[in-house]
């Protein structure tokens, strides 16, 4: 009987199982803009060749994030308002990354500060609108993204990186897409544009700050803080994936959905392992083949990336899969690689999914808290 009671078992939970893999990686088919993805190629190719032609890839990922993540904050419709809100996000992008790169040499705490206060003011931000919130969420990415290649640069004894250097791979990364969104404003014979991304938010109202919100805040600051001082304080060897990690797979905010939290981290780590398999390839390389494969990479990297703007509401998992894998290849080409730094990349990023997961935990506590509350006082 017990047998009998264990096989019946088994089925149940591997219906449950393959239920939620099935929830986790469902397609909504209008979620797939492959056109949106070959305009951020077509625009991305150009920082591409020109440190390319310069000889300066070090300087490519801000550029990169530039495009990407001024892309994202694109509000759309009048030009006026739209170059605006772009040149602002722009210059304090730039701010952020001058930030980010300036304290890559200082001593491990200044970076552990510096990393709860962008996290706490980004998690703050909510109180601006949610189109404000979500841009300040996509600076600390990048703020935590340009940190682990700072620190990396600076240990590097054979590549040499610049501050103001970084700062100006950005803001002409930024500059690019606004000259791209003039042009075809022109061409459009000056009429108004649609948003690239119409399904992020573009409401601006403000929205007042709970007790609840404002401690998810603090605690997602702390957990962002720890993985900084676990990453950089015990310099630990690729140590910046478990910052990384935390800071994709974690929620960006009290109400986020479960299945979405689930996704981020599922997708965090297979974008992980994917990089992580992709930079065993120039293990043993040297000389020209190592050249060739280190630029191939960065082509495998950005088209990673464009898939990940083509993707971006077709399923949560797979984008977040993308955009991981392209940020991290991108973060540690410039490291050498082994077979020792693809275990330690993987671990890290395990506890980086690991401590996300429990900031998780949290909000979804704290979000009962505050769903309970209303009822209480009514």
């Amino acid at each position: 009987m017990a047998d009998e009671s264990e096989r019946a078992a088994q089925p149940v939970h591997r219906g449950k199982a393959a239920g939620w893999l099935s929830k986790v990686f469902e397609r909504d088919p209008a979620g797939l803009n492959w056109p949106r993805a070959v305009v951020f190629l077509d625009v991305a190719v150009v920082p591409l060749f020109v440190f390319w032609a310069i000889g300066h890839e070090q300087y490519l990922l801000s550029a990169i994030f530039g495009v990407l993540f001024t892309a994202l904050a694109d509000p759309g419709g009048g030009y006026g308002r739209r170059a605006f809100d772009t040149s602002l996000f722009a210059l304090i992008g730039a701010g952020v990354t001058a930030l980010a790169f300036g304290i890559g040499a200082e001593a491990w705490g200044w970076l552990v500060l510096v990393a709860f206060l962008v996290t706490l003011a980004a998690g703050l931000a909510a109180a601006f609108g949610a189109r404000r919130f979500v841009n300040a969420l996509l600076l600390n990415i990048w703020f935590i993204i340009a940190i682990a290649l700072g620190v990396g640069l600076h240990k590097s004894s054979h590549i040499t990186s610049y501050t103001w250097a970084q700062v100006l791979a950005w803001t002409g990364g930024a500059a690019v897409w606004i000259l791209v969104t003039f042009l075809w404003w022109l061409i459009r014979g000056r009429t108004d544009s649609p948003k690239l991304f119409p399904e992020l938010p573009g409401d601006t109202s403000r929205k007042k700050l709970t007790p609840p919100l404002i401690m998810f805040a603090v605690i997602r600051a702390l957990a962002i803080a720890g993985t900084v001082a676990l990453a950089y304080g015990l310099d630990l060897s690729h140590g910046s994936w478990i910052s990384i990690a935390a800071m994709i797979a974690m929620k960006p905010n009290l109400e986020q959905a479960t299945l979405a939290s689930a996704q981020r981290l599922v997708g965090a780590l297979i974008g992980a392992c994917a990089a992580a398999l992709l930079l065993l390839v120039p293990v043993n390389e040297t000389g020209l083949r190592l050249f060739a494969v280190e630029r191939g990479l960065e082509v495998v990297a950005l088209v990673l990336l464009m898939h990940g703007a083509g993707i971006r509401f077709w399923n949560y998992a797979l984008y977040t899969a993308a955009i991981a894998a392209g940020a991290l290849i991108l973060v540690d080409l410039p490291q050498p690689s082994d077979y020792a730094a693809e275990g330690y990349r993987v671990l890290w990023t395990l506890c980086g999914v690991g401590i996300g997961l429990l900031v998780m935990l949290l909000a979804g506590l704290l979000a009962k808290r505050n769903a309970r509350t209303p009822r209480q006082t009514t």
